[in-house]
């Protein structure tokens, strides 16, 4: 028979047992309650408190949502390295800037499909502006408005990934990755820049992926980069389809391994409305531009109905002398093609409309330059050269 000291002995001992566990338990049912981010000094404190459903609340950290009228940069400042930001669908009339690395931005789908648009506020040069150090980006789902240079610009960044983003009327580019390295933008949507909608410049391994370009002086650019693909886009209604190129003035002097494949490039007719630089040479009517590339493989393209050229491969100085550069102002480039294969692409139906330009209007073009360039199993109707060096096996 027990006593009643053995009793309480025996209950403290099995209270005492169970207390870390009852402790835990309790710490995790506080951890997983929404909460309020700060306290009165804080301005989210101030912006939650509005509402829960339409303000930013704590998800699960470093998991923030964003409510339009609230600020994404607050939350991205908050979250931090490997925060996750969600923002509902609204207006933002804000800019974001991220500098800590494994940072997610992703816009949410209203029931009736509204979207996340990210405007600009007044003066702001970049919409999404991802800065050296914020490595392992991701953005998706939104829509970037209005910016007085770029919609969304990455500098110094090693790892993005940009998915369904839609760039409209920025003044200069839509996406662009400069001096950044494995990245990829896929299925997104870039229009109405005086530049490029997709740029990539002193960049590598970068893949350009299931993208539409439409409005833009130039749809798609490449220069002087190194192992860029860009693969199954469709550009239209451009001043010129698709540009890779070596340029002049740059940090990276070569462009190597640049792949152009499976793209439909077509009815790039655009007046070119660029106002300063070497875009304001491109000439309206041209489907995809070759400049100065070494090492290259444009293939499986179709490319239609665009004026004035089909696929030409060329000199960076053409590009240069239509621009009004003098041929000094590419004096640290060598700027011819070499080693470039153009091979089973379908170029018809353009060259229609002969341009005051010194070349023809044709399928295909090349002006010459260059070594060991070669053109192989294209169907095309009309090229000068008559007879294109062909591809050795």
């Amino acid at each position: 028979m027990k006593h009643n000291s053995d009793i309480d002995k025996f209950t403290l001992n099995r209270y005492f047992r169970y207390l870390p566990v009852v402790i835990l338990l309790s710490l995790l049912l506080m951890a997983c309650k929404e909460m309020p981010v700060g306290g009165e000094e804080n301005p989210i404190e101030n912006l939650h408190s509005a509402s829960m459903d339409n303000r930013m609340h704590v998800k699960a950290a470093p998991h923030f949502i964003v409510g339009e009228g609230a600020s994404i940069q607050d939350a991205v400042d908050m979250a931090g390295a490997g925060g996750v930001i969600h923002i509902k669908p609204g207006v933002y009339w804000q800019s974001v800037t991220v500098v800590h690395p494994n940072v997610r931005i992703m816009g949410l789908k209203g029931p009736g499909g509204e979207q996340v648009v990210i405007k600009n506020p007044g003066a702001v040069n970049n919409g999404i502006n991802v800065r050296a150090g914020a490595d392992n980006f991701a953005l998706s789902h939104v829509v970037v408005e209005g910016f007085n240079r770029n919609g969304v610009f990455l500098i110094d960044v090693n790892g993005f990934d940009i998915r369904h983003v839609t760039a409209q009327d920025n003044l200069d580019y839509g996406i662009y990755p400069i001096r950044s390295s494995n990245g990829s933008v896929s299925h997104s949507v870039a229009s109405g820049h005086a530049d490029a909608g997709f740029y990539v410049g002193q960049a590598s391994d970068i893949k350009l992926t299931h993208n539409v370009a439409f409005d833009n002086v130039i749809g798609i650019e490449v220069s002087n980069s190194d192992d860029i693909l860009v693969s199954h886009n469709q550009t239209y209604n451009n001043t010129a389809g698709i540009l890779a190129a070596l340029l002049p003035g740059r940090m990276i002097r070569e462009a190597n391994r640049i792949t152009l494949r499976h793209n439909q490039v077509r009815d790039n007719n655009l007046p070119n409305f660029a106002d300063h630089g070497l875009a304001v040479g491109v000439p309206k009517g041209s489907g995809i531009l070759a400049v100065g590339i070494d090492h290259s493989l444009i293939e499986h393209n179709t490319v239609t109905g665009n004026h004035f050229l089909g696929i030409a491969l060329a000199s960076s100085l053409v590009l240069g002398q239509l621009a009004g550069f003098p041929p000094e102002a590419f004096a640290d480039i060598e700027p011819n093609p070499d080693y470039v294969r153009i091979e089973k692409n379908t170029v018809t139906g353009n060259g229609t409309v002969q341009p005051d330009l010194p070349f023809p209007a044709v399928d295909l073009l090349w002006d010459g330059s260059g070594s060991e360039n070669c053109w192989d199993k294209n169907t095309y109707d009309s090229s000068v050269p008559e007879m294109l060096p062909a591809c050795m096996k």
